[in-house]
């Protein structure tokens, strides 16, 4: 650095801890991005899909005759179609014990089971001859009965949905001892006990799906351009398990993506339609859906019914917390259907509390609605929501401050790291300090005076703690590659993908801080499976954990290399060579007490013209390197929520909003807060809007912005953010992920300051979403 103090990393401008704006913003905001609607390429033919009607039926024939006269249309296909060409079926990956899996079809062939299930596609010359060839589709059906809800679909008399699923019940899951459980709780001095319900939500992406696949017969391979989260892991996904090809033999290209919160993460049925086409036609073939489909089609999220339940001891001590849920799978089994409810709940529901014993034990059922998948913190954020509900339940059961209950419950610093029930190892965390922070931050003590204040007004003033921790993603590995251009640039190349949260800033502040590789110079590859030797995605709050560990250890390989060649070409000892990533003029390897020195994208410009390197100095400082894996993360906080309720409509008005983190180092508080911004409005969407309706024989009847309402900017509160790090233990930055967060705290802060708020007029629970009509007849029925 130019003065003499001691270096601090975040005194760079680009280094880690600075809020330095996303590199994405310029060109989004001048409408350059490129989202895979926006690709057109040239020949190509148009995809509409033709989906069902019917809940629930028996397809006993689909005439596409009709559709193949109308002007335009080049093929329509249909299930039998695409059963002789030997394709693959979409299933549940996860290996859960007992699971009883379902080999869902790309398009419907015997049985239809929800509105929105495609049973065939028309491909044609534009957008609007598919459209029409689709309504001309005509289907021969035997509607059956249909059933929306899990507990109803466990009913004796439920319509069945699958022959080799009696009950309709794929997986009965269990953990826990439940001998030891029963034992606390037969014990307790007190049990809470609770009867929730996690709403089903529509995961409504800015961008709606689109894709658009191609066929190069002479080399046997496919390529897909869509957006999704991890071109890798989808590669492998659809070669393998849908195409039955190897996986070189297929290329996918993402470009941006708007948005995807875990909906765009796997495979869909209309990508099998487009690649099939456009191998058959031998011309490329776009699908864009329209929002409407994009109601139907894309996996909802959450959807259970919980039982929930605390046993404590007469000093107020967690002895036990026992879950039994139905889990609603939809029509078919996603990827990860099953994942929420099962051990993603495990996972989660101790949250930042000392619980001996943890019983979970989820009925995961189908029914003749959209498939369930990963949604925003997946789980995480109900099983904070469900312990955080049982403490403002059991804390004036027992006469005690639901603030005391959770002190004397906290797992303390000096436990760390600590063994939880869930078999997670908390690796740090200062979970009493995060709460004293938070209630500093929303002046706690003035609440009495806020509260009088709304009552003058004719208001229900309610103040709502959530405390959270959530455990980030399983490990995965994860590619660190770097390319040195000839253009005196460098590019990271990783199997991450961004698809909104700005990922290109934060790497590239990390490697501008371990490799000192100029800010402005630095690029980002995500996107192209073709560059890419492993990839375990964006998902689970592991993005930065992954792919900025994986920078750390490539960019330690880079300057090994680059040490053996500075070496050579300045003729010395490698041992005399000291690197100085922050240099005056840049990075560059200087001997040591010599003002003799190259730089490091000098050294790379000289090895890529260097001719008779001896044996042992390489010809390039590019890397492609694997990061192997990281334990689990356990990002936690605390959010404070003080909301205003008007007894008369139900309306609910926010106050403010504090919350304060524990996201380990924060590399970018920028992009970190903004992120906590987003979750917590998912979660005030859920919590007291998002309403996703079934009528009795299985239409969706909240299917468009008419009927379905999203959080808007006047809905909303202004966030204040704080943080109250602890580094992580488990990764080389320290980091512990922060996407999924902001979900995980506001669903219980929210919820728990509206109950606080009706609790002066008799109202003890309510369930999501409390909506104003929920609401107002809470009010009156206990009036």
């Amino acid at each position: 650095m130019a003065d003499s103090l001691p270096f601090d990393p975040s005194r760079l401008k680009f280094g880690i801890g600075q809020p330095v704006p996303r590199n994405e913003d310029p060109i989004l905001l001048q409408g350059q991005g490129r989202y895979t609607d926006d690709l057109q390429l040239p020949g190509q033919l148009w995809c509409a899909i033709v989906r069902s009607p019917y809940a629930h039926a028996v397809l006993k024939g689909v005439d596409t005759s009709a559709a193949l006269d109308v002007p335009g249309v080049v093929a329509v296909y249909t299930g039998q179609d695409l059963q002789a060409a030997g394709y693959g079926h979409l299933r549940c990956t996860i290996p859960l014990q007992g699971l009883v899996n379902i080999e869902r079809p790309a398009l419907a062939v015997d049985r239809l089971r929800f509105v929105g299930d495609p049973f065939a596609c028309v491909i044609a010359e534009t957008r609007e001859a598919a459209k029409d060839g689709a309504e001309a589709v005509y289907a021969e059906v035997e509607t059956l009965p249909a059933v929306t809800e899990a507990s109803a679909a466990a009913a004796p008399d439920a319509p069945q949905l699958y022959d080799h699923i009696p009950g309709n019940q794929v997986l009965d899951f269990h953990y826990g001892d439940a001998e030891k459980v029963r034992d606390a709780f037969a014990s307790a001095a007190h049990v809470a006990r609770l009867d929730l319900r996690n709403n089903r939500v529509v995961v409504c992406a800015m961008e709606p799906r689109s894709a658009i696949a191609e066929y190069a017969p002479d080399e046997g391979r496919y390529t897909l351009h869509l957006g999704c989260q991890g071109v890798f892991g989808l590669r492998n996904q659809i070669a393998n398990d849908l195409l039955k090809v190897p996986v070189e033999k297929l290329r996918i290209l993402t470009g941006h993506v708007g948005g995807s919160f875990g909906m765009k993460a796997s495979a869909y049925p209309e990508y099998v339609c487009l690649l099939h086409a456009a191998k058959q036609l031998g011309r490329p073939v776009k699908w864009t859906d329209e929002r409407s489909g994009s109601f139907l089609s894309d996996m909802h999220g959450r959807d259970h019914e919980v039982t929930a339940e605390l046993a404590l001891d007469a000093e107020g001590r967690f002895l036990a917390v026992r879950l039994t849920s139905l889990a609603n799978m939809g029509g078919y089994l996603a990827t990860v259907g099953p994942l929420m409810g099962t051990m993603n709940f495990v996972r989660n529901i101790q949250s930042n509390y000392a619980t001996p014993l943890i019983e979970v034990s989820t009925r995961c059922l189908v029914t003749n609605t959209t498939p369930i998948s990963a949604y925003r913190g997946a789980g995480r954020p109900e099983g904070n929501y469900f312990m955080e509900r049982l403490i403002e339940t059991a804390a004036p059961a027992m006469g005690l401050d639901p603030l005391e209950l959770r002190r004397r419950n906290f797992i303390r610093p000096a436990q760390m790291p600590y063994a939880a029930a869930s078999g997670s190892r908390y690796d740090s965390g200062d979970f009493e300090g995060l709460l004293a922070r938070a209630m500093r931050e929303a002046d706690w003590d003035g609440f009495a005076a806020r509260k009088a204040a709304s009552a003058a007004k004719g208001l229900l003033r309610g103040r709502g703690v959530g405390n959270f921790l959530e455990c980030t993603a399983p490990p995965a590995k994860e590619m660190g590659g770097l390319r040195f251009e000839e253009d005196g640039g460098v590019t990271i190349i990783t199997g991450t993908l961004d698809y909104g949260q700005g990922h290109w800033t934060p790497f590239a502040q990390v490697l501008h801080q371990t490799l000192g590789v100029p800010f402005d110079r630095i690029r980002l590859v995500q996107g192209d499976s073709d560059q890419l030797i492993a990839g375990g995605g964006t998902g689970g709050s592991k993005s930065l954990m992954a792919s900025g560990a994986a920078i750390i250890e490539a960019s330690a390989k880079v300057v090994e290399k680059a040490r053996l060649a500075a070496a050579h070409l300045l003729e010395a000892a490698e041992e005399d060579l000291d690197f100085e990533p922050h240099a005056e003029g840049g990075a560059r390897f200087v001997i040591a007490g010599t003002d003799r020195a190259i730089g490091l994208l000098e050294l790379a410009a000289r090895l890529r013209q260097a001719t008779g390197l001896p044996e042992g100095v390489p010809d390039s400082l590019d890397v492609q390197h694997v990061f192997q894996e990281a334990p689990m993360a356990y990002p936690n906080g605390c959010h404070i929520v003080e909301l205003e309720v008007d007894p008369e409509t139900g309306t609910v008005r926010f106050d403010r909003y504090v919350t304060v983190n524990d996201f380990g180092v924060i590399v970018n508080p920028l992009l970190v807060e903004g992120q906590a911004h987003g979750g917590i409005v998912q979660g005030i969407g859920q919590a007291l809007m998002e309403r996703t309706a079934y009528s009795e024989d299985g239409q969706l009847l909240s299917g468009s912005y008419s009927d379905y309402a999203l959080p808007r900017a006047s809905d909303v509160p202004s966030f204040h953010f704080a943080s109250h790090a602890t580094p992580a233990q488990t990764n080389p930055l320290g980091a512990k992920g922060c996407g999924e967060a902001g979900c995980a705290g506001s669903l219980p802060a929210v919820m728990n300051a509206l109950v606080d708020a009706l609790s002066g007029r008799g109202v003890t629970h309510i369930d999501m979403p409390a909506t104003p009509e929920v609401i107002w007849r809470a009010l009156n029925q206990a009036a």
